[in-house]
This record gives structure tokens, C-alpha cells and sequence, in this order.
């Protein structure tokens, strides 16, 4: 066994694997770019070096870089993480050309599974199923069009080189084939280096589900068991749970026995993981194979009670698989949700900013917690914004999920906006708890998931209020003439708050009461009992005792309560008026990123809704559409240009 590794990636996943050398007895060495100084991984490493700027290809995706700072640790072993550069095969022979074991899958192994079109051909050889579509190596456009009209649409354009939902569009009609293939070339040669396009037959409702698997070096393959990742978004996994619903035995056989055919066809060692397609009637489609540890393992790891880095440094140091510990039946059900710093109802879209509150559900045996980030700590926008991972495990599913609900409702973030409140409506939808999956559902249940806010009820409004209170009163010196409990001459003591929260807004007053405050909204007057601190708020009203924890954040107040959670803004009424002016025809960048294209010239006349320019931002493109009808006088940014958050980047006349 190793004394020394080296973690070539950072966040949750870096965590991750420290753990389990530390429980080991391995030491790990952690790196980090200059956005990372003072993350949670280099916190938590016996020792770290940093390895460049911020930017991921002057610093994470380095290889150079990555092995030098290997070997000034003194590390035997480099372990890659996902992501960056997990899967790249030059890194892995760099490693072993500097003598360090690449703790992964032989780099030809990654050379084969790395490119899409190639790998078709691979498992077509080996026999295993594939989705009909076209895997040349010819790269014309008008040639990829005619192959989309000969496979019938819709297709699915993919980066060859690609994954994460990168390089990656549903076409549905031939006359926005050419767009979306410019825009895939676009996004995977920024992701990947890699323009390369493969076209596939895209099944209507399908199942996303995959096998892990894992090989040794003395000849041994065995799978792990399936996950279904159907629910995503922007081809993203957002929930994923083993076992997956619905599976039979026969079907879980023949899907394991034809990834393992995948992985024996490439000569694989190590973790890693064969992606299918399951159409509605039980067919499955090799997709992919991914060459690594997968973001969504601690499900597995739930279900059969492994530790698949321990055998990941177990392998690699040339070890054999336990024969005795090989699962042959899941034990109970796993769920995991992604947490992510993004916004859901602008398309998620990437946020970044400071953690001011991160409070987790408490522990418990069935909740499992992969975090990279804590409170205090920063969501740079040069990584994914990965906040971190809750994982649960119940009897089955039903108990799972239950636990899933609890978690979710239990967590507190503050200071960006992310997918919580999401996630939430997501696993307590019908379909969700039926098991009714596919990779379509959010797109499908849009409506259901994204529809227009209801008004928040009245008693959130009124635990805002009264949390404004309690803090005004408790920030204001006592004897002060301003103190908001204080005792007025002829006049009445009350305080009045305005709040906003989506579209609507309401005025709370507040004045002192016998044995605690007066409320009055809407004209309904209750007398209300406040106990409890900050943030955690107690109101006793007459007929019962809610309870919440409210938290400040700027301007806005965000209310807990009951599993739900409302974002309400406090309005100055005497600023009200700015607050709701016009901001005029400027676009402004919602996150630093890169110009990547402009969709119209200079000069252009518009209807609202076109889109005008492409900004690439976390390694995702993000398109930009005019507000209104108008024109595009000018665009203030070159494509290329980098463009910081909350930059102008159109001149628009309305």
C-alpha cells in the first residue's frame, strides 16, 4: 500500500478520497490554484502545494504541473478524482513515465473509451448493443446533417471527446441542425480541445441507467450493481439512486454481463463505470463509459456497503479484488442529491459568491454528507459549483425516499442562490415517488416544477416581520429614542416593514403588545409570543406555536418553515421608487465568464426573446436573449473577451 498520494482535483471529491486514506493510514497531499488557497480540501490534506492561477487550464489541467508537485511530495500515487483531467491518457502515461502509479485505468484503456466514435466502433466488435446513429471519423457539416436526416429526427449531437453534458444538443428539426452543431463545436472545444461530433438516434423517454464495474491487475472483472441518473438536466445528473426501480434480475444480468464485456474489451483496471440508454420496453444502448470514479458512486457504496476508493487503492498498488466482499444483491436503497450553487428559474444558471450559512441535516446512520465546501467559504466561478452531495439509505425506496424529503428540508443555505428549494419540489412530485423516471421528466413537468410563485402564506410574512423586529430591538441601545420598542409621545409605537418576495409584496406592523409584540397584516391584528435566538424564532399566536429559522442576508431575509422556504427582500418605502425604476435597454453579464459568440450583427432589429450572444461561463455556454423588442446598437465585448460579473454587454435600444 502507498504512504503517499497526491489528489489531483479539488471540492467534495477531494474530500472524498482523503478520508479513506486517512482511515488507511495514507498520507495525501492536496493542490490547489490561487482561487483555492484556502478551500476545504487543502485544509483537510497533510500537506499541499499550489499548482497555478485560477483559471483550470493554467493550474488543474496542468499535467505538468500536477506531477511535479507529485513529485516534490515525496507522493508514490496520483489519484485524479473526476473531472479535469480524470480521463486524460496523456496524463496518465506522463505519471508513469515519472515512475508515480496513475490511480485509474491503463492509459490505453482511456485513450479507447475517450473517444466517443471510436468507442462505438470498439463495442460494436465486442457485441455489445448500441443506439443506431453515425461514429465517422468524416466531420463535414453538411454530412453530419444528411447523417441526422438518414437516422430521423430527433438526434442527439455529442461531443466525441466530451461528457457532462458538455458539447451536448436534442435536435429536433433539420432546419435547427446546423445552430446546434456550431454551438456543441463551440462548447466541446472549450471543455475538451476537441471539436469532434458523433449523431445519434434520439430515444423518446429513455432511462438513463449505468453499471459499475471494476477490474484488477491479475485478470479479475466483476460489476457492482446499476444506478438510474434518468433525472437531469442539460444533460446533467441532478438525482441519482441504486438500485435502480424496476430492475429484474434477468435484465440486471444480461446489462452487467455486456459491461463487462465493455471493460474486458479495453483491457480495464480499476473503477469505472458503462452508461446505457434503456428504451420504454426494457432494450438497452451502450452510450458511453466513463473512465474513473463517477460523481454519483456513494450510492453504490450505500447499497453494497464498499468503499470503492479503498479498492481503487487497493487495485493500484496491485492488490487483487476481495472475492469474499463482491455483492451479488443490493442491500436497501440509496437516493443522492446535487447541490449546486445555481439558479433554477434562469435556466440554472451557475451562481458564485460566498457560503454565508451552510448548515447541514443533522447526522444520522442513513445520511451520508460529500461536502467541498463550508460555511465561510467562497463558490469560485472558474469550477463547477458544486456545493455538495446528500446521500440517503432506507429499507427500500419508499423509506429512502422519505429520508431524501427529510434531508432536503432539514439543509439551510445562505448567501447565494442555489437548487434547493428545487430539489425539493423534484422528489416530492408523483412522478418521482411512482418511479415513473426518464431523462425527460423536468423538461416535461416544467410547469409543475417551475410555475408561477404562490404568494407566500401569511404566517411567513409574519415570522419575517417579526425576525426583523427582534433584531432591530436587539441592535438598538436601550434608553435609544430610536429603539423600535420604545415609548413614543402621542403617537403610536408600531414599526412598519415592507417585504417583497417574487412578485408580491405586504406591510407588517410591529409595535410592543402585553407579554410580547402586535402584529397587523392586512388589517387581521394577533398577538404574538416571540422566544428563541437568532436565528431560530419561536411565535406564540393564540391558537398555535410556529417555529422557523430566519437568516439574514443583505436586504433579503430568507424564512424556514414547515420543510418550505421563502426569500423575502426588505424595501425601504422611501427608496421604493428606485428600487422598482427602469433599469433601461443595458445587458448586463449574470457571472464572469467569456464572450463565446455574437448572434446577430451590429444594427440588428429584434423581437424580445432573440438570442443575441453566447457567454461561457463554468465551462457551460449560457445564451442571452433581448429583453424587449428593439435593436442591438452594439456589442461591448469582442468574442473572447472576458467579461466580469454584472458587466454591460450590449448597447440595446428599446
Amino acid at each position: 500500500m502507498f504512504d503517499k498520494i497526491l489528489i489531483a482535483n479539488r471540492g467534495e471529491i477531494a474530500c472524498r478520497i482523503m478520508a479513506t486514506a486517512r482511515r488507511m493510514g495514507v498520507a495525501t497531499v492536496a493542490v490547489y490554484s490561487d482561487a483555492d488557497a484556502g478551500a476545504r480540501h487543502v485544509r483537510q490534506a497533510d500537506a499541499a502545494r499550489r499548482i497555478g492561477p485560477a483559471p483550470a487550464r493554467d493550474s488543474y489541467l496542468r499535467a505538468d504541473a500536477l506531477v511535479e508537485a507529485a513529485l516534490a511530495s515525496g507522493a508514490q500515487a496520483v489519484h485524479p478524482g473526476y473531472g479535469f483531467l480524470s480521463e486524460n491518457a496523456a496524463f496518465a502515461e506522463a505519471c508513469e513515465r515519472a515512475g508515480l502509479v496513475f490511480i485509474g485505468p491503463p492509459a490505453g484503456a482511456i485513450r479507447a473509451m475517450g473517444s466517443k466514435s471510436a468507442a462505438k466502433a470498439l463495442m460494436e466488435r465486442a457485441g455489445v448493443p448500441l443506439t443506431p446513429g453515425y461514429h465517422g471519423d468524416d466531420q463535414d457539416p453538411a454530412l453530419l446533417a444528411r447523417e441526422a436526416a438518414r437516422i430521423g429526427y430527433p438526434v442527439l449531437i455529442k461531443a466525441s471527446a466530451g461528457g457532462g453534458g458538455k458539447g451536448m444538443r436534442r435536435v429536433d428539426r433539420a432546419e435547427d441542425f446546423d445552430a446546434a452543431l456550431a454551438a456543441c463545436k463551440r462548447e466541446a472545444v472549450g471543455a475538451f480541445g476537441d471539436d469532434r461530433m458523433l449523431v445519434e438516434r434520439y430515444v423518446l423517454r429513455p432511462r438513463h441507467i449505468e453499471i459499475q464495474v471494476f477490474g484488477d491487475r491479475h485478470g479479475n472483472m466483476v460489476h457492482l450493481l446499476e444506478r438510474d441518473c434518468s433525472v437531469q438536466r442539460r444533460h446533467q445528473k441532478v438525482l441519482e439512486e441504486a438500485p435502480a426501480p424496476g430492475m429484474t434480475a434477468a435484465r440486471r444480468e444480461a446489462m452487467g454481463r455486456a459491461a463487462i464485456d465493455a471493460a474486458r474489451a479495453v483491457g480495464y483496471v480499476g473503477a469505472g463505470t458503462v452508461e446505457f440508454i434503456v428504451d420504454p420496453g426494457g432494450a438497452f444502448y451502450f452510450m458511453e463509459m466513463n473512465t474513473r470514479l463517477q460523481v454519483e458512486h456513494p450510492v453504490t457504496e450505500m447499497i453494497t456497503g464498499l468503499d470503492l476508493v479503498e479498492w481503487q487503492l487497493r487495485v493500484a498498488s496491485g492488490e487483487p479484488l476481495p472475492r469474499d466482499r463482491r455483492p451479488t444483491a443490493p442491500s436497501g436503497h440509496a437516493l443522492e442529491a446535487r447541490l449546486y450553487a445555481e439558479d433554477p428559474h434562469q435556466g440554472f444558471l451557475p451562481a458564485a459568491g460566498r457560503l454565508r450559512r451552510f448548515v447541514p441535516p443533522p447526522a444520522a446512520p442513513w445520511l451520508r454528507l460529500d461536502a467541498g465546501v463550508d460555511e465561510g467559504d467562497t463558490i469560485s466561478s472558474h469550477y463547477d459549483p458544486m456545493i455538495a452531495k446528500l446521500v440517503v439509505h432506507g429499507a427500500d425506496r419508499r423509506e429512502a425516499l422519505a429520508r431524501m424529503r427529510q434531508a432536503l428540508s432539514a439543509c439551510r443555505i445562505v448567501g447565494l442562490p442555489t437548487n434547493l428549494a428545487f430539489l425539493s419540489r423534484l422528489v416530492a412530485t408523483p412522478w418521482f415517488e411512482q418511479a415513473d423516471l426518464d431523462t425527460g421528466l423536468i423538461e416535461r413537468e416544467h410547469d409543475r416544477l417551475f410555475g408561477p410563485d404562490e404568494p407566500p402564506p401569511r404566517e411567513a410574512w409574519l415570522l419575517a416581520a417579526l425576525a426583523e423586529m427582534r433584531h432591530v430591538a436587539g441592535t438598538t441601545p436601550a434608553g435609544s429614542p430610536w429603539r423600535a420598542d420604545g415609548w413614543r409621545l402621542n403617537g403610536d409605537a408600531a414599526t412598519a416593514f415592507l417585504f417583497a418576495c417574487g412578485g408580491y409584496r405586504r406591510e407588517v406592523s410591529v409595535k410592543p403588545g402585553p407579554g410580547g409584540m402586535i402584529a397587523v397584516l392586512d388589517g387581521s391584528t394577533v398577538s404574538v409570543c416571540v422566544r428563541g435566538e437568532d436565528p431560530r424564532l419561536e411565535a406564540a399566536l393564540p391558537d398555535r406555536t410556529l417555529r422557523a429559522d430566519v437568516y439574514r442576508d443583505g436586504a433579503h431575509r430568507i424564512v424556514y418553515c414547515d420543510g418550505s422556504a421563502w426569500t423575502f427582500t426588505r424595501v425601504d418605502p422611501l427608496l421604493a421608487w428606485k428600487q422598482g425604476a427602469d433599469t433601461g435597454g443595458a445587458l448586463t453579464a449574470p457571472m464572469p465568464g467569456r464572450m463565446a459568440a455574437h448572434l446577430v450583427p451590429p444594427g440588428a432589429r429584434v423581437t424580445a426573446g432573440t438570442p443575441l450572444l453566447v457567454l461561457e461561463a463554468m465551462k457551460m455556454e449560457h445564451t442571452i436573449g433581448a429583453p424587449s423588442d428593439g435593436r442591438v446598437k452594439a456589442f461591448r465585448f469582442a468574442v473572447g473577451d472576458a467579461v466580469n460579473d454584472g458587466d454591460e454587454l450590449v448597447d440595446f435600444e428599446t
